[in-house]
């Protein structure tokens, strides 16, 4: 008998709830004005990515005349409707918050946006001026008549449609022109003003000089709009003799792909909203009437803006760790012991370390890493490049279907084959997600394998915005393991039986549901059980139901999950001894880290996978166990205090709301992302005051030698 369906919360729903969090960061008074600006961004350009990948995929199915429910018993017919209902509420929040309550608040701070009507014989002077000797050489309108070819227009870029007035000598026909407004130039054109900052949208600049585009006739309408197209799509790996050609197709098609969704001014008129949806090919429940600017994502840039230190968050520079000693080889430093970095707290700076000295070291033989998403001009990139250049073997499984970062992967991977590294493009029919790298040392005593796995990229930059886990060891049997997972996935060969890791898509999953079920039998037994998890999405059905009875059998179990939740806690019978909160703050909450109480004797792991089908089925992932008591405890102790939240957590109840989390009475309010940035600072402060006290006199040179 299959599962009911009021068992699982919609996997689409509740990832719109997740980006309602978000959004209520933006409406948050308690928030700096230009930090509830950059949320408020955030929140856009995560629909922007929902529209591509998720509705774009709903909308091919229901094409297909699909009816095949999801585990919450929703069609994608069902649920396309859904969807609708829900996004165009948020997009009335979003409009809201940044008409009605951020908009006037950075207008009081001295940050405006300037309306035609509005500008100044100084301002409008100005513009002019920038159109005519700029805006004007650059853009270039595209006559566009009912029956002409429709131009090729670049997704989620902004563009200008114009409507003209017919020609005399065809008065019933309509008359059209597209302006695509490229990435060359600023959304945001600076104005002069007598102090802060005064901008006005490039789309209201081309509107305002249309006329100069069109001299001797007649503008009747200027409209800003933006489409979506449809990223659902992937290479045929089975078909695709090089992956690489096939992902650059794949790319290529998607700058054709159909239009998902259409944003449009609300006061296009009805005209000019038919011709484009027309030639679109958009029906009416795929557009989007905005009313305000399009692309709030944009606005990023605005919260950016230097200059109003007082209108954004105190700086929270990630801190050196005091388990670290940069000056120090960081070969000795790991030798040591484990360490354990939690970032952004902590800074990235030991993992760079660890690949560039491993570069130029004579002793190390070997470096093997995978590469999921790396920044631009990735620092790791060229430390691999160096070490292949210096004659180590170095090899690099370069995920090149990780989405929206695929062209930049395919460079990386030109670039690291062209210094002589040994490229693998991931696994067929998979995507190589795990976070490791090994780096393989000639000592006096042997072969040494240094080892960092993580919860995150190796990308420095979103490290000092995601909060995720480093965990560098030396330990032998992780080593071996290690080794094993990197000949499997760049071999022929079947992953052999691993000592204390897991892997997916291989037995990860049968691993959660073993210690899932080892607390469920631990506490029918009457002993104390309890499972703790912190995780980005929780969608699996098989560990939901793990879960479900587990809390029957009276396990307590705490989850905190960002994002996606289908798990319904708090039912009585079923979940009631679930709970489950999300934290959405100024780091983005990334980390995977399981805890299980097993008989007292806890197990604690770190993932770099979520608990979802994608994460367990169709990727390349790893669970590793902390068995160092200090970085074991210190785990614990992070999950601790994301618990204690009673700041910016976020409960989920049993209908699928989230309400806010309110400390218990006379108990002081806790912000879990303060809390740990206050105890890096204390800890760094603390080890520096340690060394002071210890008396290292100078020697002479002849004594040390």
């Amino acid at each position: 008998m299959p599962p009911s369906p009021a068992r699982y919360f919609n996997r689409e729903l509740s990832w719109l709830e997740f980006n309602q969090r978000v959004l209520d960061e933006a409406r948050d008074d308690s928030v700096p004005v230009l930090e509830r600006l950059k949320f408020l961004a955030i929140t856009a350009s995560n629909l922007d990515e929902f529209f591509m990948v998720r509705v774009g995929g709903l909308q091919m199915l229901s094409q297909r005349r699909r009816t095949r429910p999801d585990p919450s018993g929703m069609t994608p017919k069902k649920q396309l409707a859904a969807i609708s209902a829900r996004t165009r509420q948020m997009n009335a929040d979003q409009y809201a918050c940044l008409g009605e309550e951020l908009e006037p608040k950075l207008a009081t701070a001295g940050i405006r946006r300037v309306a035609a009507e509005d500008l100044t014989d100084r301002q409008r002077s100005a513009l002019e001026q920038l159109f005519t000797n700029e805006l004007q050489a650059v853009l270039t309108p595209m006559a566009v008549s009912v029956e002409d070819e429709f131009p090729l227009l670049a997704n989620q870029s902004l563009n200008v449609a114009v409507r003209l007035a017919p020609a005399p000598q065809d008065p019933e026909l309509p008359r059209y022109a597209i302006i695509p407004i490229g990435p060359a130039l600023s959304r945001f054109q600076t104005l002069p003003s007598d102090g802060g900052y005064s901008y006005m949208l490039i789309e209201d600049v081309v509107a305002l000089f249309a006329d100069l585009f069109f001299p001797g006739e007649d503008v009747r309408e200027c409209v800003p709009f933006r489409i979506t197209r449809n990223a659902d799509m992937s290479v045929r790996e089975d078909l695709a003799g090089d992956l690489l050609v096939g992902m650059e197709e794949v790319l290529d098609a998607r700058r054709q792909s159909a239009c998902v969704r259409l944003e449009v001014a609300a006061d296009a008129g009805e005209e000019l909203l038919s011709f484009l949806c027309g030639r679109l090919e958009v029906v009416r429940d795929n557009v989007f009437a905005a009313p305000g600017p399009l692309d709030l994502s944009s606005f990023m840039q605005v919260a950016g803006l230097p200059g109003f230190d007082n209108l954004q968050y105190e700086d929270w520079p990630p801190q050196p760790s005091p388990a670290v000693d940069l000056s120090a080889s960081i070969f000795d430093v790991i030798a040591d012991g484990d360490v354990l970095l939690y970032h952004p707290y902590e800074s990235f700076e030991p993992v760079l370390k660890l690949i560039n000295e491993a570069a130029d070291d004579p002793d190390v033989l070997a470096v093997k890493q995978v590469l999921y998403r790396t920044s631009r001009n990735s620092p790791v990139v060229a430390a691999l490049m160096r070490a292949a250049e210096n004659g180590k073997y170095v090899t690099a499984i370069v995920e090149l279907k990780a989405r929206f970062d695929e062209a930049r992967n395919i460079e990386g991977a030109r670039q690291l084959e062209h210094a002589g590294a040994q490229v693998i493009y991931g696994v067929k029919g998979l995507k190589t997600h795990a976070k490791i790298c090994i780096v393989v040392r000639r000592e006096p005593h042997g072969i040494v394998r240094y080892l960092h796995f993580g919860t995150g990229n190796y990308n420095e930059r979103t490290a000092r915005l995601y909060s995720d886990v480093s965990f560098m060891t030396c330990d032998e049997e992780l080593g071996a393991d290690a080794t094993n997972f990197f000949n499997a996935v760049t071999g022929y060969s079947q992953p052999q039986q691993f000592r204390k890791i897991e892997a997916a898509p291989t037995g990860l999953r049968d691993r959660l549901l073993e210690m899932i079920q080892a607390e469920t039998q631990w506490r029918k037994q009457g002993q104390r059980a309890a499972i703790t998890a912190k995780m980005n999405s929780l969608v699996d059905a098989k560990i939901i139901d793990a879960l479900y009875e587990a809390s029957q059998a009276g396990v307590k179990i705490q989850l905190n999950v960002r994002g996606i939740c289908c798990l319904r806690p708090g039912v009585k019978g079923m979940s009631e001894n679930i709970r489950v909160t999300s934290i959405v703050d100024r780091f983005l909450e990334h980390a995977r880290i399981f805890c299980f109480l097993h008989g007292g004797d806890e197990r604690v792991f770190i993932s770099s996978a979520d608990w979802m089908p994608r994460n367990l089925d169709r990727r390349v992932e790893l669970l590793v166990p902390i068995e160092s008591t200090a970085a074991r405890d210190r785990l614990k102790a992070i999950l601790e205090t994301h618990f204690s939240d009673t700041v910016k957590a976020r409960e989920l109840r049993s209908d699928g709301s989230y309400v806010n989390v309110k400390p218990k009475s006379r108990k002081r309010a806790v912000r879990s992302q303060q809390a740990l940035y206050q105890e890096t600072v204390d800890a760094v402060r603390g080890a520096k005051q340690q060394r002071r006290t210890v008396l290292e006199p100078h020697r002479s040179p002849r004594q040390n030698g």
